[in-house]
């Protein structure tokens, strides 16, 4: 079936340059800033592409279990698309994060201990015609929408060497992944960035084959996928993509200088991305030109940002 062109529901971000860290660390580091979508994060690009899709396809429901970016994201896409939209959330979902959500008008079901309970029950909520369960990352619907990042970039005709993104379930990667190679830019590595607690595709890469962790023990919750997306996993055997692991103490330092830099608050998350630049990691050594998705989240706010620094302060 041939879906017919339709207005993105993301926006198209700046791509800046981080003048005070290039300096620094004697590379240029540029920005593409992700946290300013309509949801606030990246997520918008691949969520959104997925509803739409599945709106033109004659959907009537939205499901889907997130208690984070993704269910944010969905929850947006949902609403301005004028569709019923339901996100399934763990108990373990802050209550400002539900009221966010329900804020913009989507239902919240509150259900389970742990997301793959919240999953379970969106996949049984879903078994009802025109109900489409929404997935947080693994779909080529969503790596689609996400390749549109680095459409941007290119567009932009902004030279960089390497490409620097959080890992979580893989979403991101993949479609960083096939904007480079559908913008002929095959050749470019990608740095895909885990913290220590939360690394399901380093956990692959080194045994050579899918792995699921036992449990996820990082304070970037928006990376704790315990099993990495196949297709992830996959793109690393035809790409040059370097495993680069942070620790959480590292991810909180950058998410505060960030703040401090550029007046922006970003999730841990994001903070891991961020802290290969600040922190000078030797995978840098060979590259020049810098670009770090800036990735956003909604899991920050001013007092969460203090009582990491102070978690972490050494």
């Amino acid at each position: 079936m041939t879906i017919p062109a339709m207005t993105p529901l993301h926006l198209t971000t700046p791509t800046l340059t981080h003048g005070g860290l290039s300096t620094a660390i004697g590379k240029r580091v540029l920005l593409k800033m992700e946290n300013l979508q309509p949801s606030g994060s990246f997520k918008m690009r691949g969520i959104g592409l997925f509803c739409q899709r599945a709106a033109a396809r004659g959907a009537s429901h939205f499901v889907c279990p997130s208690g984070g970016n993704a269910g944010f994201a969905a929850a947006v896409a949902g609403v301005s698309l004028g569709m019923h939209t339901t996100i399934v959330v763990p108990e373990t979902t802050h209550e400002s994060v539900r009221l966010k959500i329900r804020a913009i008008g989507a239902e919240v079901v509150v259900h389970g201990a742990v997301w793959d309970e919240s999953n379970q029950h969106a996949l049984q909520l879903c078994e009802k015609d025109g109900t489409i369960y929404v997935p947080p990352f693994d779909h080529h619907d969503i790596w689609d929408g996400n390749a549109t990042l680095i459409d941007e970039v290119r567009a932009d005709g902004v030279d960089f060497d390497a490409v620097i993104c959080a890992v979580g379930g893989g979403g991101l990667m993949c479609g960083v992944l096939e904007g480079l190679h559908r913008n002929g830019l095959g050749h470019i590595p990608v740095l895909a960035v885990e913290t220590e607690g939360a690394a399901s595709l380093h956990a692959a890469m080194q045994a050579g084959e899918l792995v699921t962790l036992p449990e996820i023990k990082s304070i970037a919750t928006s990376l704790g996928a315990k099993r990495v997306a196949r297709q992830a996993f996959e793109w690393t055997k035809r790409h040059d993509v370097h495993s680069v692991l942070v620790s959480d103490a590292q991810a909180v330092s950058a998410c505060r200088r960030f703040a401090d830099d550029m007046r922006i608050l970003v999730e841990p998350a994001c903070g891991a991305a961020l802290s290969v630049a600040y922190h000078c990691a030797p995978a840098l050594a060979p590259f020049e030109k810098l670009l770090v998705v800036v990735c956003g989240g909604i899991g920050v706010d001013l007092a969460k940002l203090e009582a990491w620094k102070i978690q972490f302060e050494r």
